[in-house]
């Protein structure tokens, strides 16, 4: 049934309808019972909150710096509406007692609606699900493999963009396809990559092509960039207004799984910088139709994808000679504590550590010619705070950098916009091409 895959979860009837029946959901369950006292009733209220936030924040302290489940501490946005479901579970408890099932039908109903709310509150901070075919996944089994018609063929001839113009007519958008890149070199396992191929792909003349590798967040996978990231719709408006003409798009998967952290580096977890830095380029010049020079290339990532996109950028500039980062840490790490991702991924050894880093490298090296592009939400602090440190760091190691503090924002996709194209507009000048 399309219509329902079709609802919009981050805003829209669905949406709209959850705000009024959660918020309604919530004042009926703290409503006083009638054999309580009010005072009696608000002390016990009172007691459900605290124990509600205690409970939370020590979850949250468990998950940052016991288990070092995130490397980041979760926004408090995120953290007040957990809040706001752990609390309505305690009303429910308070109210509960012996009497009329629908009474109590009625409150664990009310419950579900405020759980509902809460987390579409999450997930519209985020704006990872946009609708439920992103959250279900639906729409992504429908994307077809890469076909070997539109695969490099041998003896195709090279034609360069500038001054290219398309013979005939070109479709009215790109297409999405999947395909798996082995990590020969590596020997990461992955999963399956998504390709976006734009209109002058299919061109009669087919020009070479800019790249853009993109890397997903984590925890995630690479269908993010085509649920929260928008990715067909961003690329297919960006190449509507360049004639066509926009770089080939390969989402890649450097972590192998929805909770792994490798960090894109060569260590003693995993050789994540060789896959992209070895078996994704070799994969991309064997199999697709693109420009071989890589000064036209780029790589970019959301959150750890961000982190990753400015690794590469750093300790591979004759691979990727430009990087697209939203949201980026300040750099890799498994836990908030520093030490203990250097001892998991470097066996201690700190300044094996430090020599990866894109600090580290943008104090020891110059990159001429580069280009390095900073977003992050402005109601996101600490990543804020992260691209002002590492745009700074990246002017003075000789990057062209474009800088975006997106407003009513916070650790969001949301961030895209207008993220990727001004990202993509600082890439397509330093590449010479502007259409």
């Amino acid at each position: 049934m399309d219509w329902i895959a079709d609802i919009r979860l981050t805003d829209g009837p669905l949406y709209w309808t959850a705000w009024v029946l959660g918020v309604a959901a919530g004042v009926w369950l703290i409503l006083r019972p009638q054999p309580l006292g009010r005072r009696r009733w608000l002390l016990r209220v009172a007691a459900a909150l605290a124990v509600a936030a205690g409970l939370v924040l020590l979850v949250h302290w468990i998950l940052i710096y016991l288990t070092s489940a995130f490397p980041d501490e979760l926004p408090w946005q995120v953290l007040s509406w957990v809040f706001a479901g752990v609390a309505a579970f305690s009303f429910l408890l308070l109210r509960f007692r012996p009497g009329s099932w629908r009474r109590r039908a009625l409150d664990i109903v009310a419950f579900l609606a405020v759980v509902l709310l809460c987390a579409l509150q999450i997930n519209a901070y985020f704006g990872l699900n946009k609708t439920v075919s992103d959250l279900t996944g639906t729409a992504l089994t429908r994307i077809p493999a890469l076909e070997q018609e539109l695969t490099r063929q041998p003896g195709s001839i090279a034609r360069p963009l500038t001054g290219w113009e398309a013979a005939g007519e070109l479709p009215p958008a790109g297409v999405l396809r999947t395909a798996y890149i082995p990590a020969t070199a590596s020997g990461l396992q992955t999963r399956n990559s998504f390709i976006w191929l734009p209109p002058a792909y299919f061109a009669a003349n087919r020009p070479s092509l800019p790249v853009l590798v993109l890397v997903p967040g984590q925890p995630g996978g690479p269908a993010d960039w085509l649920t929260g990231g928008s990715l067909q719709q961003r690329m297919d408006n960006f190449a509507a207004q360049h004639g066509g003409v926009a770089p080939v798009v390969v989402v890649v998967d450097p972590n192998g799984s929805q909770s792994a952290n490798q960090l894109c580096m060569d260590s003693s977890i995993a050789k994540a910088d060789t896959y992209m830095s070895v078996d994704v380029p070799a994969w991309i010049l064997a199999n697709l139709d693109v420009d071989t020079d890589h000064r036209r290339w780029a790589v970019g990532g959301f959150s750890f994808g961000a982190t990753c996109a400015l690794q590469m950028v750093t300790r591979h500039p004759e691979l990727y000679s430009g990087a697209l980062a939203f949201a980026s840490e300040r750099e890799p790490a498994l836990a908030k504590e520093r030490h203990k991702t250097v001892d998991a991924a470097f066996n201690g050894d700190t300044a094996a550590f430090d020599a990866q880093v894109p600090l580290t490298l943008m104090k020891e090296r110059q990159y001429p010619g580069s280009v390095a592009y900073f977003a992050a939400g402005a109601t996101d602090p600490e990543f804020v705070a992260n691209l002002r440190k590492l745009s700074e760091a990246a002017r003075g190691a000789g990057f062209t950098v474009g800088v975006d503090e997106v407003p009513r924002v916070g650790h969001s996709w949301d961030m895209l916009t207008p993220g990727l194209t001004n990202g993509l507009d600082l890439l397509t000048a330093q590449w010479g091409w502007d259409r």
